[in-house]
């Protein structure tokens, strides 16, 4: 497999500005990289997005495979898709990383299959073993109950998907320089049977919950769906973003994009308020990257209060108007 060399990052940029995935997983690769003394690389998909590229030699890579169309300004599964594979077949690439996003979800287990090798999905920590250089690859098993380190030994290229906020971005330096690879692509890899009609902005306030400093989480403890209006209150006042459980989604309550769990969104925000949220273990595998996480929930042995940092025993519908003014009247003195 010697011919099989070199770690790559898929990059993500939406209308020309990279994503904050992009540099945390160029954080990542560089000590991947480093460990195993070759270039890094990063593939970069897009249209009009040439400034981006140097970004991504400033913040870490050493090269960057860049594939400028107009097919490819807006996310396209098969273009996307299609031009990861002819890539990573023309440069064979050992090790390719992308984050556990929309985009990567879609397009990894796709590319895998097409390659015949093995996918990890949502990582939370790489590496490489000393004594192989295989690519170590640890992720939430069993509901988030266990941690799982697997391997690629047999199969290249070795191809993970990383959660998103699971390590810091990579830092830039404007003196680094590198290599931008300009790659002219055959017809048929951008070939697609989609066509985009149009955009439509996401339910609550448009902030992406995967994205987000701080998360309220409603509950199927909230009781009500008129409850939602103190979440969203509370999120409003905090800058963050409004996310549910699968029972609160499957009520209606609120959108799809707003699920946190293994059916759902993976979320690791600097703050985590769960409101009624009894801790399902589908539903903890979602959230355990939270760096702080807040539970309020009248049952004192609900799952949720032992990942919790600070736990509130009560009525939710009780504590977060209590909580709300308190907030108002801080905002208030400054």
């Amino acid at each position: 497999m010697a011919e099989w060399h070199g770690v790559w990052i898929v990059a993500e940029q939406w209308q020309g500005e990279l994503r904050r995935a992009s540099f945390e997983l160029l954080g990542r690769a560089r000590a991947l990289a480093g460990k195993l003394e070759t270039p890094l690389g990063a593939v970069l998909l897009g249209h009009q997005v040439k400034g981006a590229a140097r970004e991504l030699i400033y913040h870490g890579a050493d090269r960057v495979y860049l594939v400028d169309h107009p097919i490819l300004s807006q996310f396209d599964p098969d273009a996307y898709t299609n031009c990861l594979e002819y890539l990573v077949r023309r440069e064979r690439p050992g090790i390719v990383v992308a984050a556990a996003t929309t985009a990567g979800r879609t397009t990894m287990p796709i590319l895998a299959a097409r390659l015949g090798t093995g996918l990890t999905a949502d990582c939370t920590e790489l590496d490489i073993e000393a004594e192989t250089g295989l690519l170590l690859q640890t992720r939430p098993a069993i509901g988030g109950n266990v941690m799982a380190t697997i391997k690629t030994p047999e199969h290249r290229p070795q191809l993970a998907t990383v959660r998103p906020r699971s390590h810091p971005p990579s830092g830039r330096d404007p003196s680094r320089t590198g290599e931008v690879i300009e790659v002219p692509l055959p017809s048929e890899a951008l070939k697609t049977r989609f066509k985009l009609l149009g955009f439509e902005r996401l339910g609550e306030g448009g902030t992406r919950i995967e994205d987000a400093d701080v998360v309220v989480c409603a509950g199927r403890g909230l009781g009500r769906p008129e409850g939602l209006r103190l979440v969203r209150e509370l999120a409003g006042l905090l800058g963050g973003a409004v996310a549910g459980t699968r029972a609160v989604v499957d009520q209606g309550w609120l959108p799809y994009h707003c699920q946190v769990g293994l059916s759902g969104k993976t979320v690791s925000p600097k703050l985590y308020i769960a409101c009624g949220v009894s801790g399902a273990i589908q539903h903890l595998a979602g959230m355990r990257g939270a760096r702080f996480v807040v539970a309020i929930n009248k049952d004192p042995h609900a799952q949720i209060f032992k990942v919790a940092d600070l736990a509130i025993v009560g009525d939710v519908n009780e504590i977060l108007p209590r909580l709300i003014n308190r907030l108002r009247e801080t905002k208030g003195k400054g």
